[in-house]
């Protein structure tokens, strides 16, 4: 089923929400939906010299390469990385570039980097050269915290000396651009709380710009979507169906054209399911002829720490299959063994 189909199918009823914490010596601790996990028994200086022989062989060994980091977190990572070039003249990364090859060397390349230096990474190769991926811009700046953008700015700003705000002006326009620019200033609530008249107040504000009479005010959405909760925003939903003869969606669907609908109705779809979101965006990837191999590697890296073991059960009951199953049908080889391994155990 598709995201669309499943969110005008649930969006006028409370969506059914997990249990987010677990109780351990009787305080909350917020229940861990990633698929890798700090490795027991940890050694960075043993990590780093079984790195260094398999990379130095005669013949490179991808089966060690693949285990070890696979297998360890990403802080975990950036340790074994420290260790490594303090014994050997050569950065990792920079012996992994020459040892792999393909998008072997593409997701091993992600493993290592820390998650805002990835998030910057990936928002430069959005922007650079001809053309613009939009949808990179949305994915990365509507799935993540505040906390995190600060430091996806200040990480972006450290090494392509510009600040993102300027590059997002430059390669993009209009509406669009004044979406990107209030996800940067990250001052999204973050809250759980719910109020619901401003839940009231929003849906009638919402609605009444979708039926200006000059047009839709896009405005009104932007200022909306880009600074409430995800509760707040999903309860605003269900009551804008309640009062209206179509879902949001629909209605941005109808009323909009271009980046700036599948910029909105994106953040809709986080806002309602994160996961599912997530789960989309692989499906995508992954069907008809040929391979997104970008996006494989930027959602599973990027969310083997946060939510993939959720993303894995929204791919599974929104298509049918395991998202495990399609990687097998849909890559080969060591990749495909690193995107496995980043899905966790079968």
């Amino acid at each position: 089923m598709s995201f669309l189909k499943r969110f005008f199918k649930n969006v006028i009823h409370d969506r059914d929400v997990d249990d987010e914490t677990v109780k351990v010596k009787g305080k909350p601790k917020p229940k861990y939906y990633g698929t890798i996990a700090e490795y027991p028994n940890f050694s960075a200086s043993s990590d780093a010299s079984v790195l260094q022989k398999a990379i130095r062989d005669d013949k490179v060994d991808e089966d060690v390469i693949v285990s070890v980091l696979v297998k360890r977190s990403n802080d975990q990572r950036q340790k074994i990385k420290v260790v490594y070039e303090a014994s050997d003249e050569e950065r990792l990364d920079e012996a992994l570039k020459s040892a792999l090859r393909s998008d072997l060397e593409d997701v091993t390349l992600a493993l290592l980097m820390t998650p805002a230096h990835f998030d910057a990474y990936e928002l430069r190769q959005a922007t650079k050269g001809l053309g613009t991926d939009e949808d990179v811009l949305t994915e990365i700046l509507a799935t993540r915290t505040n906390e995190e953008i600060q430091e996806i700015k200040r990480v972006y700003k450290e090494v392509y000396e510009r600040e993102l705000a300027e590059v997002i002006e430059d390669e993009t326009s209009g509406d669009f651009t004044t979406a990107l620019l209030a996800l940067l200033k990250a001052e999204k609530d973050e809250s759980d709380e719910v109020n619901d008249d401003l839940v009231r107040k929003d849906a009638e504000t919402l609605f009444e710009a979708a039926e200006h009479p000059d047009g839709i005010d896009v405005r009104a959405f932007i200022d909306i979507l880009t600074s409430r909760n995800h509760k707040q925003l999903s309860k605003t939903f269900q009551r804008y169906a309640l009062g209206s003869d179509m879902t949001l969606p629909k209605a941005l669907d109808m009323e909009l054209r271009g980046d700036i609908e599948d910029c909105l109705i994106d953040i809709v779809k986080c806002a309602w399911n994160t996961p599912a979101f997530f789960a989309e965006k692989l499906h995508k990837a992954m069907e008809g002829h040929g391979t997104c191999e970008e996006t494989l590697i930027r959602v599973l890296v990027s969310r083997s720490e946060k939510d993939l073991k959720k993303i894995i059960q929204e791919y599974r009951d929104m298509y049918g299959v395991r998202l495990q199953d399609s990687i097998v049908n849909d890559t080969e080889g060591h990749y495909r063994a690193v995107l496995l391994g980043l899905c966790g155990p079968f």
